[in-house]
């Protein structure tokens, strides 16, 4: 039997991970200012976002002890972004004394998603939602793989059948390229529970697909980054999504060089909800209006309709700025009223569901009455 494979995540997690806040970011300035050492020439993305904030602190108050050169700034506008946001970069800007470069895509958030559709759920189940609606391939072969006593042999069978197709078949069929049973990881459509029998029941009637973030994040990121000698980043575990997902190719660690070269640093990695409360209230960190005044937890990318409280925090928005509101309604709103379509689903299923447990308990307990 092989060995299981064990990310290091997991295996090379630090010691400073499991320490108290100010210890922890003790550590993590020491972190900061060695590779800033060995990479002077450093890039930061700056969202305006609360992980942002204690981000670009700890990066210059980290400068500041020990007289680091200067760290590039950039602020990547989607055009869909609330002016709370747009305010913030300029003040936090002015308060560090710093430039923070607002780059704008070349396919806005509007045009990406006219062309290539909507997020819906996760980036994992719109990518495996497009690949099905591109594809065309029939529900029906989760059923057939299902019903299939050689699962391996099933799965075979329908990549010759469907060439091409293989990230869908698995997407779909709930299963690895080995046709092993993978029910619940991230990478199936069943991630989300009940979500393949809904898709059955209530098919979409728009495209779907999560490529507006690559067009309107990651392409426009990559092309002001590759110049650099290292990217610094907010990312945090405790975020979850992908973002929590170990990966083979150890790009959720900390520090992590990638295959062209440059080191990537995500100094907030190991940082807890916890953590970032003590940071901001024992340096007085402000963060931007749509968190100290629109009452907002999170803010990324606005309305984007893979946060499962996109309308609740637009309706937050709404009373300051409407015509955002009211823009991200116009990119997103399928995407919206499909997601509640789901949720309301899946309440009814799980309600069935626990119907049919009670009434199986009660004919047992009935049975117990029973002599034989």
């Amino acid at each position: 039997m092989s060995e299981q494979y064990r990310s290091r995540v997991y295996t090379d997690r630090p010691n400073y991970a499991d320490f108290d806040a100010p210890e922890k970011f003790q550590a993590i300035i020491s972190i900061i200012a060695k590779r800033l050492r060995e990479h002077p020439k450093a890039i930061c993305s700056y969202s305006g976002g609360a992980d942002s904030d204690i981000l670009i602190d700890l990066i210059e108050r980290t400068r500041a002890v020990f007289s680091l050169p200067p760290v590039k700034y950039a602020f990547f506008n989607t055009g869909l972004e609330m002016k709370a946001t747009k305010d913030h970069v300029k003040a936090t800007a002015e308060k560090y004394g710093v430039e923070i470069e607002e780059v704008r895509p070349k396919v806005n958030i509007v045009n990406a998603t006219r062309k290539y559709g909507v997020p819906f759920v996760s980036k994992i189940m719109s990518a495996g939602l497009e690949g099905w609606q591109k594809k065309n391939i029939p529900l029906s072969i989760a059923e057939e793989y299902e019903e299939a006593e050689d699962k391996a042999a099933k799965r075979k069978e329908l990549k010759g059948r469907y060439p091409g197709c293989e990230t869908t078949i698995n997407f779909l069929c709930c299963c690895n390229s080995a046709g092993e049973p993978r029910p619940n990881i991230q990478l199936v459509i069943n991630s989300s529970k009940y979500m393949l029998d809904f898709i059955r029941e209530c098919p979409p009637d728009f495209q779907i697909s999560a490529q507006c973030c690559d067009y309107c994040k990651k392409q426009v990121a990559h092309s002001v980054q590759k110049d650099y000698g290292m990217i610094i980043t907010g990312e945090r575990r405790d975020e979850g999504g992908m973002r929590s997902v170990p990966r083979k190719d150890n790009t959720a660690l900390c520090f992590t060089e990638t295959s062209s070269g440059q080191y990537r640093l995500r100094p907030l990695y190991y940082v807890s909800d916890r953590d970032k409360t003590w940071y901001k209230e024992y340096y007085g960190i402000q963060y931007s209006d749509a968190y100290e005044v629109y009452g907002l937890t999170r803010t990324g990318c606005c309305g984007c309709p893979i946060s499962y409280k996109a309308t609740d925090d637009l309706e937050l928005i709404r009373p300051y700025e409407p015509n955002v509101v009211k823009a991200a309604w116009n990119i997103f709103g399928k995407s919206y009223e499909y997601r509640k379509k789901y949720n309301e689903y899946k309440a009814y299923k799980e309600n069935e569901r626990k119907k049919r447990e009670s009434v199986i308990e009660g004919q047992l307990e009935l049975l117990d009455f029973i002599e034989c």
